[in-house]
């Protein structure tokens, strides 16, 4: 989880009076979530937030089920999602549960014309391909390669890119993201022995502060539909605020692997948590170091999860014919393991370069109808001896 963040004017106390120059009231916000028992931030605004002047019928963006009860691993060539211009319209979800959404994103152009609030989910962007800045209320946060992007979920954001060659890795989340607990101290500080620290969180630093009357197109996610709610002032009028809730930035280039003498479990790469979900950030690291040490994953089965990674950069040493932009799926039920070959090619190698994050789902997932456009249907079989095939 983030920590206490302070940006802009405040007034000395909370809930009390806080007047511009003019002598009219700043006026405040308090954005939290879990009730009144999660994190929070007061957020003082130019105007009152709640000023609408129309709301649109809804349309649905409701991912359609190809699959729904699956036990088949898959392999997803994920850089065959076709881009397009616009940022919602580019997000395809390739795989979901009742807990989460997988989607991958290709869009071309920045958000112009509108802004969007994800209702009902936390998100988890993760940048492959693109720089920019993400716009929100709370200030705003520039981007590059390898940035994971924790947007709670209310945030109103815009996003900039800087040029039209973009590629996102997309996790939505019903439950809010966190960092591991196992990282904290009863204080909520980060441990020595975490792989990341406090230094490495990137906050909002900009607040844009418009104080503009107006027509603001907000398109709003809700129960697997777009709301188009036109609002009277800016969203982006918010002139400062403190608090725990608010979007931030971590490059997966500085997570620092943990390492031993025999391979170790997936967990020493874990980077988020959720009630239902994990994310994991695999980086350049050194191998185990036990003279007769095999660094290739040992086979394990998915009894209680589904094993998604998306691949990123590198050499992925544990499997056979993986690119760059891939995603594999290996659903609880069956095991899995290094390809064949690849233990042997393991034994002797000292270090890996592989990139790639990891997402461990507690429910099983359903492949969708745009995840099947970019399937390979014989990945299955991908283990099998050359004899058997």
């Amino acid at each position: 989880m983030p920590f206490y963040h302070k940006l802009g004017k405040i007034p000395p106390k909370r809930h009390t009076i806080f007047k511009k120059q003019n002598g009219d009231l700043y006026y405040e916000q308090l954005f939290g979530t879990v009730g009144f028992d999660g994190m929070s931030t007061n957020l003082y605004h130019e105007h009152r937030p709640t000023q609408i002047k129309s709301v649109k019928e809804p349309y649905s963006i409701k991912p359609k089920i190809a699959v729904e009860n699956n036990i088949k691993s898959y392999r997803f060539r994920g850089f065959q999602t076709v881009p397009a211009p616009d940022y919602l319209e580019s997000r395809k979800v390739v795989l979901m549960n009742s807990d989460c959404s997988i989607a991958l994103a290709a869009p071309q152009e920045s958000m112009e014309d509108y802004f969007y609030k994800n209702a009902d989910e936390d998100e988890l962007l993760f940048i492959h391909k693109g720089t920019g800045k993400l716009r929100t209320q709370f200030g705003n946060l520039d981007f590059k390669y390898g940035d994971y992007i924790v947007i709670p979920r209310g945030t109103i954001y815009k996003i900039e890119f800087d040029d039209e060659n973009n590629r996102l890795f997309i996790v939505e989340s019903k439950s809010p993201i966190y960092t591991p607990k196992r990282y904290r101290n009863w204080f909520g500080q980060l441990l020595e022995s975490s792989p990341f620290c406090e230094r490495d969180l990137r906050r909002p630093y900009e607040l844009e502060a418009h104080d503009e009357k107006g027509e603001f197109l907000m398109k709003i996610k809700k129960q697997g539909e777009i709301f188009e709610v036109t609002y009277a002032t800016h969203p982006f009028d918010v002139v400062g605020y403190d608090g725990y809730n608010y979007p931030y930035a971590f490059s997966i280039h500085d997570f620092e692997p943990i390492t031993g003498r025999i391979h170790q479990p997936p967990p020493v790469h874990q980077t988020f948590e959720t009630d239902t979900f994990v994310v994991c950030s695999f980086c350049p690291r050194l191998y185990d170091y036990h003279p007769e040490s095999i660094p290739a994953p040992y086979n394990h089965s998915n009894i209680d999860s589904d094993e998604v990674l998306y691949y990123v950069d590198g050499d992925f040493m544990s499997r056979n014919d993986i690119e760059a932009g891939h995603i594999s799926l290996h659903p609880a039920g069956i095991p899995h393991g290094p390809h064949p070959g690849a233990v042997e090619r393991s034994i002797g190698q000292t270090e890996t370069e592989e990139l790639a994050v990891m997402v461990d789902t507690f429910k099983p997932l359903q492949v969708t109808e745009e995840g099947m456009k970019i399937a390979d249907d014989t990945y299955h079989k991908s283990w099998l001896d050359e004899n058997h095939e």
